[in-house]
């Protein structure tokens, strides 16, 4: 029987016959300027890093959010500006082409160990020249030394808290069971209120700044030490990106000058003019609001590494009036508004989130990227959101599959028919957008958490599966993500681990084979986990409180209504008026649950063998004891609609989430328990030995709240069903749960599989789940593409929380992608 394709297989399958890639999009412009880039390496771009460390050099003993302004203004003046070929919106933080840039404020100290090697990793290579390398380990490492807050966070930590979070060697590279990620980025994802810069534009946020510091007290220390230095911050800020903005038309009328052709002379000069114009002022147009919006968004990327990179918010909503307005005086086109959609998607996908770390890129494979833009959802009043913008950027990630930008729709209640069905049009092309986030889930737990009514309605997807209240959240410190896998293994091993032989790292519970009821292997298990939560909460401790001594953010600052009232810059540990919604994550859910039931049900109940079989099998990895992996492999397993893992499931998350609402209102912060891997469910696999539920040693965990690699026996509903099981919605200490679901093109294809996937949609709607994504294509296409990489160069495939190009993932990733359940009904 033949294969029924998606869209996006056919598009492959054309390509490997005519050799060629098959044109797509709303015109020619945006596919040439992504055929000029997409197959290049990226490169390493060090200005940023260069000149941010120029700028500290001279100014150190002042206020650190001055600094930070001081740093960005030198940028502005003095890094390279380009404009591509083709383009109609500027704005590049570094080279043509592909290119990461350098944050040596986080980890610039180990620039010398890991340059040198990076063209040649195996997870997401760049490139970067013998010249660039000297001026990196001669201009800018040394300076950040014993300044990194990296190397300031490690010095802070307990003996029993470093053992479970780094190895003992000169980079404290992670042992992956209680891993910390403040290193590797200085913030959270997060969403600016570009609602302002279309407003007021950074010359009305200015003046406002100008005004209040010529009202400030002289005589009151208060406002000459704190308020002084952060008004002068934001007004040297919003100066900036307004320089940075004119030297893009001063180029831009340079190129127009030497331009032969009248076409492109005349939208160099239409650049040119845009540039001078904003961001500075507020946009009077569609095509002016893109355009500063974009500038926002890359002078964001330039100030700091966020994690996840900068969101872009609700750009169905902010940028509504402007279309409205153009659309009924004639001046643009639907045709047009989704050209320069697609102009900023292939200007986004040039810029790659460069992580140096080994910890940062295993999180983050093939590329990673989450500049989430939101669709639908609800207004302000609690109305439905959709407008024609919404259906354009949907109809732009149908006929323009780049892997840019993320796609996120909300979903509620009332959406409308038409929505769903065109987001399910879109889900059936294959590339994996969009993921889908439930009002019904979210909007209540963010009202328990203090919320209005209207900043919860108007919440914004913020990078793999979070969500932003723009002017009302607060929280950018980075949290632990928690190997629970590991603390099962430390069950079995009392308080150790084969991967790390003799050394005692989690608690004595006792030896395995000695235990004599499932309860009390429950109880030495939740021990561990608790354990491991107590020293993700002592992390937590030190990061909310070093940050600030090492991160600001200027602009980020100007752009929240709290920073700008209370004169606080955003990375300050409390932020008067804000709410602080933090997490801890949980790694190998399914991976515990189905390991706790095999135990329970193989060994207690069925007494098919004992204990002491059981350890002797995993210290082998199941070598020589295949009927024993058997026997655990098919016992009941997460993701079936059944209660007697679902029960084991719903514990082991109120477990969690008391112990957070016991101990993370120490921190003043709402530390929620959360599901939401990135890709880091493989090297935190790599870390753990042979599991319980036949799982073999060092092979990923389970996958966010999904089930087990191959688990799922009884279709896609029983894992919405086990995960609503598995939920205790009397509490709040949780927040994301993120669910991947892998659909054979053949149950969702014509009309009638459309209206299957609406529905499905519709049940995890209303069973109030909070983020569902797929997959739709077929494991021989992925098992193709592993054997010949170079046909299938192009193939899109859904992650967590993010979509990548299948061949630029690791062949670890590539298997757990193939692994996956491919369900043939809905």
């Amino acid at each position: 029987m033949s294969l029924i394709y998606s869209p996006q297989e056919k598009r492959i399958q054309e390509e490997i016959a005519h050799n060629n890639v098959v044109a797509f999009g709303s015109s020619n412009r945006p596919l040439q300027i992504l055929r000029s880039i997409r197959e290049a390496k990226p490169q390493i771009d060090i200005e940023r890093g260069l000149y941010f460390t120029q700028s500290f050099r001279e100014t150190e003993g002042q206020p650190l959010n001055l600094r930070w302004a001081k740093a960005l203004m030198h940028y502005a003046k003095n890094t390279t500006v380009y404009i591509d070929d083709n383009q109609l919106l500027v704005g590049r933080s570094g080279k043509q082409g592909r290119y990461g840039i350098l944050y040596p404020e986080l980890d610039g100290n180990i620039y010398g160990e890991v340059l040198s090697k990076i063209s040649t990793r195996s997870n997401s290579p760049f490139d970067i020249s013998p010249e660039e390398i000297r001026i990196v380990s001669e201009e800018i490492s040394p300076y950040w030394v014993g300044k990194t807050f990296h190397e300031n966070f490690a010095k802070s930590l307990t003996e029993d808290t470093t053992k479970l979070t780094y190895n003992n060697d000169a980079e404290l590279t992670s042992r992956y069971i209680v891993n910390e990620t403040a290193s590797f980025r200085s913030s959270l994802q997060w969403v600016h209120d570009y609602e302002i810069v279309m407003e007021k534009g950074f010359r009305g946020i200015k003046e406002e700044a100008e005004q209040r510091l010529a009202e400030l007290d002289e005589y009151s220390p208060i406002d000459y030490t704190e308020k002084k230095p952060f008004l002068e911050a934001t007004i040297l800020t919003c100066d900036a990106i307004v320089l940075w903005a004119n030297r893009h038309a001063d180029l831009a009328e340079k190129l127009a000058a030497q331009e032969t052709n009248e076409k492109r002379k005349a939208e160099l000069l239409k650049i040119a003019e845009n540039c001078r114009y904003v961001p500075e002022n507020p946009p009077r147009t569609f095509y002016e609001a893109m355009q500063a919006q974009w500038f926002t968004q890359m002078f964001s990327r330039i100030e700091q590494k966020t994690g996840t990179i900068i969101s872009n918010g609700r750009m169905d909503q902010y940028l509504y009036p402007f279309y409205k307005k153009d659309i009924e005086a004639g001046l643009i086109t639907d045709a047009e508004v989704q050209e320069l959609f697609e102009c900023m998607w292939v200007a986004m996908a040039q810029f790659i989130d460069l992580y140096l770390s080994e910890t940062g890129g295993a999180f983050n494979e093939g590329y990673a990227h989450w500049e989430a833009v939101t669709i639908g959802g609800q207004t302000k009043n609690g109305q439905d959101a959709t407008n024609e913008l919404t259906y354009i950027l949907l109809k732009s990630k149908r006929e323009f599959p780049l892997n840019y930008p993320d796609l996120a729709a909300r979903v509620h209640a009332r959406s409308p028919k038409r929505y769903l069905y065109q987001i399910a049009e879109t889900v059936k092309a294959g590339e994996g957008f969009p993921k889908l986030l439930n009002d019904e889930d979210i909007i209540p737990l963010l009202l328990s958490k203090g919320a209005t009514f209207e900043e919860a309605y108007d919440y914004s997807v913020s990078g793999c599966a979070e969500c932003r209240m723009p002017n009302r959240d607060t929280y950018t410190s980075p949290n632990a993500y928690i190997n629970f896998a590991a603390a099962l293994e430390m069950v079995i091993y009392n308080g150790r681990m084969k991967k790390y032989g003799d050394e005692l790292l989690g608690l004595e519970t006792g030896n395995f084979e000695d235990f004599q009821s499932f309860d009390e292997i429950l109880d030495a298990y939740l021990k561990q986990a608790r354990n491991f939560i107590k020293h993700a909460f002592i992390q937590q401790h030190e990061i909310i409180r070093l940050r600030a001594q090492h991160f600001a953010s200027p602009l980020g600052s100007a752009l929240h209504k709290l920073c700008r009232n209370t004169y606080t810059d955003l990375h300050q540990p409390k932020i008067e008026g804000g709410i602080d919604l933090g997490y801890f994550e949980y790694m190998g859910f399914a991976t515990v649950i189905d390991s706790l039931s095999a135990i329970k049900k193989v060994v207690f109940e069925d007494q098919t063998i004992t204990l002491a079989q059981l350890k002797e099998a995993l210290e082998h990895n199941f070598e020589g004891y295949e009927r024993i992996r058997q026997l655990m492999r098919n016992a009941p397993a997460y993701g079936n609609d059944d209660p007697y893992t679902d029960e084991l499931g719903k514990l082991l998350d109120r477990d969690g989430q008391e112990f957070s609402q016991k101990y993370g209102n120490q921190l003043g912060v709402h530390m929620d328990l959360r599901i939401v891997p990135f890709t880091s469910h493989v090297p935190f696999g790599k870390v753990v030995s042979a599991t319980p539920n036949g799982r073999y040693a060092y092979i990923p965990l389970s996958d966010g709240s999904s089930a087990s690699q191959g688990a799922d026996r009884n279709g896609p509903t029983a894992i919405l069903l086990s995960n609503y099981a598995t939920k205790n919605y009397d509490r709040i200490e949780h927040a994301g749960r993120l669910i991947n679901i892998k659909l054979s093109p053949s149950c969702v294809k014509g009309r009638e599989g459309t209206e299957k996937l609406v529905q499905f949609i519709e049940a995890w709607r209303d069973l109030k789940l909070w983020h569902i994504q797929f997959n739709v294509l077929n494991t021989e296409t992925l098992r193709e593409a592993q054997k010949h990489p170079e046909q299938y160069r192009n193939l899109l495939v859904r992650i967590a929380g993010y979509s990548a190009y299948f061949t630029e993932l690791t062949k670890d990733l590539q298997d757990d992608l193939i692994s996956r359940t491919e369900h043939e009904a809905v």
